[in-house]
């Protein structure tokens, strides 16, 4: 099939080489220029494991490319994924204007059928809005050309992206014309040879369900982070809680990890999107809501606990952090839990010096011009007469440090865990006053020794 992708961001890449490496012939657009010139030389504008080698050997193949020709873009697919950006406003709605924009350019130089599928997340309704103006681009040509449109969210995991989009746990697909469902159900018969994963549904409730999944994930690690926090009060180890509630089969495992709060381009635009799209129509919605407050007091977690070790003050201190990226396996700044945590420390006067094996290059930007704040090119020099260690991100690369070599490198040995990386007992038993979220060592005194009953 023939494929053209609107936009070369995050998912728009993602989706054009992996379509292009099930033999799909793929024509990626982009109004960048500059973008676009290194995608043609096999440069990538993102680190996503497994994403490089399979956009230059389609490249290669003749399967993947790549233009700024929006004209050419809507003569090559008869698919047109709309893949752009839909970055917040500032009252938290979803800004339209590019997935519009391009919608107007298909209308502007469509000549046959195309079917117009949304892959970027969307609010309700954005299918109607795209239809509407694609109509209204023909009616200003005075032509009438047969085009249907329909919702196809992503749920690719940054880190993920790749194995997720090619052995999909669903598609979902909402569509409301017969020739679009033919030939949706075409494009993806090669991804569900096993068992059928297609999800189809109304256009409505498919936009919804993106939003809905992110936010129910979004809430799930809300939660757990203030159980973490009354489990430091009350003496409890949220490890030994998430491993007794994560064996409920209702429940599960996954995203019951207590941290310092949730980031990227997914979660806390698609709340903040979700809330402002109810009270549009009047219809709070009180639980998510608390879970955007939950987040922003966790993303402050890390910097408090400097704070209550260090005093307000934190001129001549230096902290050593491990981590940028908002997760591993990624060089994603936007949200991330580091943000607030550098700035707040930097505010107070503070020397950091911090490391991330991917995102040292997006972070340079990222911070420029903040005060105190230096890069390490590896992990332990970033250690080098550090008063405490404060990791933000779990990459693997942090899990089985040499502790004894840390403890000859810092000034002080102390070390503020926001992701739980490290067993508490054996961490304080090789010296080390260690602050982890929500942990205890066995035998540590708890916090609250007496907990009122009613």
């Amino acid at each position: 099939m023939k494929l053209t992708v609107v936009g070369t961001g995050y998912v728009g890449l993602v989706t054009g080489a992996c379509f292009a490496e099930m033999g799909n012939d793929v024509l990626c657009i982009d109004v960048d220029a500059a973008k676009i010139a290194r995608l043609e030389q096999g440069e990538l504008p993102i680190f996503e494991p497994g994403l490089k080698e399979i956009v230059q050997r389609n490249v290669a193949g003749g399967r993947l490319h790549f233009s700024t020709d929006v004209k050419e873009g809507v003569r090559f697919g008869t698919m047109q994924f709309i893949a752009v950006g839909t970055p917040p406003d500032e009252d938290g709605a979803a800004d339209m204007q590019h997935v519009l924009a391009a919608a107007r350019s298909i209308g502007e130089h469509m000549t046959d059928y195309k079917l117009v599928i949304d892959k970027s997340t969307v609010p309700v309704g954005t299918a109607d809005a795209v239809r509407d103006t694609i109509t209204q681009a023909l009616a200003a040509r005075g032509v009438q050309v047969p085009f249907s449109v329909v919702s196809n969210p992503e749920f690719l995991k940054e880190g993920a992206a790749v194995d997720d989009f090619m052995r999909p746990d669903r598609i979902v697909v909402g569509a409301d014309d017969n020739r679009a469902v033919h030939l949706m159900q075409a494009l993806y018969a090669p991804f569900q040879r096993q068992r059928d994963k297609l999800v189809m549904m109304d256009i409505r409730s498919a936009e919804l369900t993106k939003y809905a999944a992110n936010a129910m994930l979004a809430t799930r690690i809300s939660f757990m982070n203030e159980m973490a926090l009354l489990a430091e009060k009350l003496g409890a180890d949220i490890e030994q809680v998430r491993r007794g509630i994560g064996s409920d089969p209702r429940i599960g495992t996954q995203f019951l990890y207590a941290g310092c709060g949730y980031g990227g381009s997914c979660f806390p635009k698609d709340v903040k999107a979700l809330l402002h799209s109810a009270t549009g129509v009047e219809e709070p919605l009180h639980v998510l809501a608390a879970v955007e407050r939950a987040n922003e007091r966790q993303k402050r977690v890390l910097a408090d606990r400097i704070v209550e070790r260090f005093g307000e003050d934190l001129t001549g201190r230096h902290f050593a952090l491990w981590g940028l990226a908002f997760k591993p396996d990624t060089d994603d700044l936007r949200e991330a839990p580091s943000r607030v945590v550098v700035a707040e420390l930097a505010r107070r006067g503070a020397r950091i010096t911090a490391h991330d094996p991917e995102a040292m290059t997006a972070a340079r930007d990222a911070f420029a011009g903040t005060p105190g704040l230096e890069f390490a090119p590896t992990p332990m020099q970033a250690l080098e007469g550090a008063d405490a260690l404060i990791i933000v991100t779990e990459w693997k690369a942090y899990r089985s440090p040499d502790f004894e070599r840390m403890r000859t490198l810092m000034r002080q040995s102390v070390i503020v865990d926001g992701r739980n990386l490290f067993d508490p007992a054996f961490v304080r038993d090789a010296g080390f006053e260690y602050l982890p979220i929500g942990r205890r060592a066995p035998g540590e005194p708890a916090e609250a020794s007496m907990v009122p009953v009613a």
